[in-house]
């Protein structure tokens, strides 16, 4: 009988390991999902160095925990992160695994590298990143964000071609790419975007022919500031010399490679004539021309005003110096009115902080002009140049004496300046006799004037909600301002109702930030009008705890409707004024000490009902920062926080936010473009 065949030792071994593998497979558990509380802690360490602008991220679970600017799904995954105007630094790379993400804001911070890391977040709806360091281009690998709403990368370093994934975006509903160095031409979005509502490509350096769908479409207005873009009226029109040549294979040899002009719209059609030697001597002849009939007339000038009387060289020098100290910018409507006397090495150009939006020196000395007001540093007017753009000159009266390197050295402070909340310094100009700073024009006015402006009959009151978003607005740029200048301790100087600004959108913004430091330590407390804490009456300095002081008047001010020099005293009926003025403070806490709580706050907002719980909170934020020791005050990041947190506790964002029609934030100060003051 024939023994059987067994298989030999190795196809054993063989069919062992291919079933362990098998079985080990099958029963393997699930892998565990992303830790995003993890990769939120990773990114803070980069972004929140100091562990001073995200206090409350602490703890094992950021959804549990409730960690300031985040929303979780029920099943514990991030779905939304608001940070906005935090003043964030570092890249985006950490934030990459936060694949159930739907919202991301952190517009009006300092987030620098590529985007690249968000296209693996591909639930992303709303993607907010303005007013950041952002550079690099955009990868095609956006088009993997299929779900994406709006997309808003304004104001950052951004360069190259838009790419045309952009257009696998079919949901797209905003996109905002404005205030960068884009290049190329423009892609033609107008069959795939076809619920694309708004876009804004303007001052990039884009050129070619926009294509006629999306001129149609979008407008003139959204691709402005592109010098090199042609097309219909009003932009220049377009000629075949203006188009990219095309692509030819060409030798590798460099010497037999054609020569190629490529002529953009703008540029000059290169013409034959005369050569190089011919053009040099005929511009070297007139010059020399020029020279002489120019000394001519110099020297006769000089010899006539010699052979006059020079009894009268006293009072003319006098009255010469009188007028160039003297002469104003702009004469009321009539436009700005120059002076002789000038030193020619004093007329300097503007000196911008960034290559976006920049004119020239005439072109402000042309414009149109209206005073706006005089403040505590120089008069401020409004002036509307060739191109129908607006700026604010603030025409500075009290830095004449200090020095160009000492003026210029402080311009950079102010002009380094990037958050939503502070006021942002777009250029200066130095001269002897003349200083100017330029910012954006803000129409809206200021917290003064809709808190005391026309009050009475007929008067829209400030809301309770518009009146707290405003403060927390500012609370965020002073907190911003303490925390940057931390080392240095510099301090804003002039806290007050009037230098809280509104943008466009009604976002506030703190003004004449750095003013201070153009004038000596000890006339500024004297010269500044802002609200000045008790221990400066000894000190005579500025510091970052006496802003602390001046926020908790103006908060103040804000809950009782008064400015601070107009309040009744407690002891008398309402409407009858004391006898001895108290500061709004005092007053304050004479009210309160003696129980008429409802005595302190504005008429105007006792109409709103459950609201007093978040008025007793917002006034004890208020006291804690005017107490008369400056150690004892709270930091401007704590009073951030405590404001927040009456916001949050009392009135939260909403979870079922529209996401198709929402404004482009659901931040409580407006994000949505940015912001600037005077």
């Amino acid at each position: 009988m024939d023994s059987p065949d067994f298989p030999p030792p190795l196809l054993l071994l063989s069919l062992f390991l291919s079933l362990a593998l098998t079985l080990s497979a099958a029963y393997s558990p699930t892998p565990p999902p992303p830790n995003d509380t993890h990769t939120l802690t990773l990114f803070r360490l980069q972004a929140d160095t100091h562990a001073a602008l995200l206090p409350n991220w602490t703890g094992h679970d950021a959804c549990r925990s409730s960690w300031f600017g985040v929303r979780c799904s029920p099943s514990g995954r991030v779905t939304a992160l608001v940070l906005p105007s935090l003043s964030l630094r570092g890249p985006l790379d950490p934030l990459s695994p936060l694949d159930q993400l739907r919202l991301l804001d952190l517009s009006g911070n300092r987030l620098n590298g590529t985007i690249s890391p968000l296209t693996n977040c591909t639930n992303l709806k709303l993607l907010y990143l303005s007013g950041n360091d952002l550079s690099s281009n955009i990868p095609a690998e956006v088009s993997s964000l299929r779900r994406l709403l709006r997309l808003d990368l304004s104001d950052n370093n951004i360069h190259g071609p838009i790419p045309g994934d952009i257009g696998s975006l079919i949901r797209l509903l905003t996109l905002r790419l404005q205030n960068n160095l884009l290049s190329g031409e423009v892609p033609d979005f107008s069959a795939s975007l076809i619920n694309l509502k708004e876009l804004n490509l303007t001052n990039n350096e884009l050129f070619g022919q926009i294509p006629e769908p999306m001129m149609k479409k979008f407008g003139e207005k959204s691709f402005s500031g592109n010098a090199g873009l042609c097309g219909a009226s009003p932009l220049p029109a377009c000629s075949l010399v203006g188009s990219p040549p095309p692509i030819e294979t060409v030798p590798s040899n460099p010497s037999s490679m054609p020569v190629t002009n490529i002529i953009r719209p703008g540029q000059k059609h290169p013409k034959s004539g005369l050569g190089p030697g011919s053009i040099a001597a005929i511009v070297l002849a007139n010059c020399v021309a020029l020279l002489v009939v120019t000394s001519f007339i110099v020297a006769y000038c000089y010899s006539r005003d010699s052979g006059g009387s020079h009894s009268k060289e006293g009072s003319e020098g006098k009255r010469r110096s009188s007028s160039v100290s003297e002469r104003r910018v702009y004469a009321n409507n009539a436009g700005p009115v120059d002076s002789d006397g000038t030193d020619v090495t004093d007329r300097s150009k503007l000196v911008f902080f960034e290559r976006k939006n920049k004119f020239e020196l005439e072109d402000l000395l042309r414009a149109s002009a209206e005073m706006l007001g005089k403040g505590s540093l120089g008069t401020v007017y409004k002036a509307v140049l060739d191109d129908g753009s607006t700026v604010a000159v603030k025409r500075l009266k009290d830095a004449n004496p200090c020095a160009r390197e000492e003026f210029e050295r402080y311009m950079d402070v102010i002009g380094r300046v990037k958050h939503l909340n502070v006021a942002k310094l777009r250029a200066y100009y130095y001269a002897r006799e003349e200083k100017l700073l330029v910012y954006d024009y803000l129409p809206n006015g200021s917290l003064h004037s809709l808190l005391h402006g026309n009050r009475g009959p007929g008067r829209i009151p400030l809301d309770w909600t518009t009146r707290i978003s405003l403060v927390l607005g500012a609370a965020r740029g002073l907190a911003w301002i303490h925390e940057e200048y931390s080392d240095t301790k510099i301090p804003h100087g002039n806290i007050k109702s009037s230098n809280v600004l509104l943008d466009k959108n009604g976002a506030a913004c703190i003004s004449d930030f750095g003013l201070s430091l153009l004038l000596n330590p000890a006339h500024a407390i004297a010269r500044l009008g802002g609200y000045r804490a008790p221990e400066q009456a000894e000190t005579k300095r500025l510091s970052q705890m006496a802003d602390v002081y001046s926020f908790g008047v103006l908060l103040l001010e804000v809950l009782t409707g008064r400015a601070p020099s107009q309040f009744p005293s407690p002891a008398r009926p309402r409407g009858e004024e004391e006898e001895q003025a108290l500061d709004l403070p005092k007053w304050v806490r004479s009210v309160v000490k003696e129980e008429w709580t409802a005595e302190v706050f504005d008429q105007e907002l006792l109409r709103y009902k459950n609201i007093e719980e978040e008025l007793v909170s917002m006034l004890h934020v208020g006291l804690a920062c005017v107490v008369a020791q400056p150690e004892k005050r709270p930091t401007m990041a704590e009073v951030v926080k405590m404001i927040e947190d009456i916001r949050v506790e009392q009135s939260p964002l909403g979870e079922d936010y529209d996401e198709s029609r929402n404004s482009l934030s659901p931040s409580l100060a407006t994000t949505e473009d940015g912001l600037t003051g005077y």
